[in-house]
């Protein structure tokens, strides 16, 4: 019996390994493909906007659900937008349950008294959540194009112009932009989000666009073409990411997307751990519901290379890697006592090597979209390196949490769309203290991720008795990353 636990342990553990050495291969290829691409400069047809026949209608669309701390920036930036006011509207498409609904009232009717056309579309339900909201929009947008964009984001008075452009191309149905951060060095947090987002609206968008494989509209900062939105089936509401889902039925119709690494949209990242929360459970959970519902088209879809398949279901299987690191890092002690006790099977262990390459791939491929944003000095360098264990510690902190998000996803349960709290963070001076919609219960996962920075901390003293210091890097970061996400969770209730 003892000897079937031992072989089942090591067969699962070096399955996640090779799964995660695959997925980080999947990263190093993106990262050519990002490199490439940056040595180009590529024309595209584009839209005359000084021709007033050239101009295209565009609606801009504006979700928001109880939003009182950051809808009134919103509106004011949005109203800033330099479009010809003859061809745009704006839908505020208000779902809030709150009192901020007054407010939201009272500044669109004052926005409408300076001639703009802005309207404020309220439901009766909240079905579909946010796609059911721009399902509902769309039914009486005037806009031949669609630009969305969330409460936090504060997109420059210039972005319709640097972005609706590329629509002449009639293939083109989706233009994303990347994503900046306002209050990138508000925290160790911010900084840590910051640095993933970067790697992915720099890497991995630009890397998958390069090529022609598929990449998402990322929610907001983007604008859709609306009839590439009804072509693709329009939006649904049966997965918690609805960007994805229909990003990758859009595609899988040979709709074209044009990823502007270039533009960059300011947002106001969660500067609170719970909220940071609710948003990585969020995305986690819907990129596994994404795969369930699409991951079959892909694979059998004829209109599309091996290699877009290949890229496509690594991206659909993103947030799945959490559960292959957490399983990795829970069996990493059992692993080093089966060392310890099995000197014949001390071959097997070479496939902990799979892991170390992994992160150094990783370390590269991030380094490079670090440095393509932050400089490439060699003060930030250093800075980089910090940055970078800090993330991955902090990363390993999360893996219980997203894992039970995906979890959720594959298996198919539902649950409800939780929106991330907004705080209208501009600058290290802001509070987030007192904000309401934070929410006020302990997690039961909190007791689990105390209980797991003992175990990682049981794991870095095994490291002694035994001899075997090889994996204790690795656990004192899990229980660094455990410990951070604990403690920051128990504090942020106060």
């Amino acid at each position: 019996m003892e000897i079937a636990i031992t072989y089942i342990i090591i067969g699962i553990y070096s399955l996640a390994l090779l799964l995660i050495f695959f997925y980080s291969l999947a990263q190093l290829n993106l990262l050519v493909n990002y490199l490439g691409y940056r040595r180009r400069n590529k024309e595209a047809p584009k839209y005359n906007l000084l021709d007033a026949k050239e101009v295209p209608y565009v609606t801009i669309q504006l979700p928001i659900y109880n939003e009182e701390y950051v809808v009134e920036r919103l509106l004011e930036n949005i109203a800033k937008i330099e479009y010809p006011s003859n061809k745009l509207e704006i839908q505020v498409l208000d779902d809030s349950t709150d009192d901020s609904v007054i407010e939201t009232e009272r500044q669109i009717k004052a926005l409408q008294e300076t001639g703009l056309d802005i309207q404020h579309i309220r439901r009766t339900n909240r079905q579909g959540y946010k796609a059911g909201a721009l399902k509902e929009g769309l039914t009486s947008a005037k806009g031949d194009f669609i630009a969305i964009f969330d409460a936090d984001f504060l997109p420059d008075s210039d972005w319709l112009k640097k972005t609706v452009i590329y629509f002449k191309d009639e293939e083109i149905g989706v233009v994303q932009t990347r994503w900046g951060h306002i209050n990138r060095d508000y925290s160790v947090l911010t900084r840590i989000q910051a640095f993933a987002l970067d790697a992915h609206f720099t890497l991995e968008q630009v890397g998958r666009n390069a090529k022609g494989h598929f990449i998402n509209f990322n929610g907001t900062a983007g604008i859709w073409r609306k009839t590439c939105i009804i072509d693709a089936g329009n939006w649904e509401g049966d997965t918690l990411t609805e960007d994805l889902d229909l990003s990758y039925r859009a595609q899988l119709k040979n709709w074209k997307f044009k990823y502007l690494e270039d533009v960059e949209t300011p947002a106001e990242l969660p500067v609170v751990i719970s909220a940071a929360r609710s948003q990585q459970f969020r995305w986690n959970k819907g990129g596994a519901e994404n795969f369930r519902k699409s991951v079959v088209s892909v694979v059998t879809a004829k209109n599309i290379s091996f290699k877009t398949k290949f890229h496509g279901v690594m991206h659909l299987l993103n947030s799945s890697m959490f559960l292959c690191v957490f399983l990795v890092a829970l069996l990493s002690i059992p692993m080093l006592y089966i060392k310890n006790r099995n000197e014949s099977l001390g071959w097997v262990f070479e496939v902990t090597s799979f892991f170390i390459l992994s992160t150094v791939i990783l370390f590269v491929c991030y380094w490079f979209t670090f440095k393509s944003i932050q400089g490439s000095s060699f003060s930030k360098f250093i800075d980089y390196i910090r940055l970078f264990f800090t993330f991955f510690s902090v990363a390993l902190g999360f893996s219980l949490h997203n894992t039970l998000a995906v979890l959720e996803g594959h298996r198919g349960k539902r649950s409800e769309f939780v929106r991330t709290p907004k705080f209208n963070i501009n600058n290290i001076s802001d509070s987030w203290k007192g904000n309401k919609y934070l929410t006020k219960k302990l997690s039961p996962n909190m007791i689990l991720e105390f209980g797991l920075m003992l175990y990682f901390l049981f794991g870095m003293y095994s490291a002694i008795p035994l001899n075997d210091f090889g994996l204790f890097p690795f656990h004192f970061m899990l229980f660094l990353g455990f410990g951070y996400v604990f403690f920051n969770s128990l504090t942020a209730k106060a």
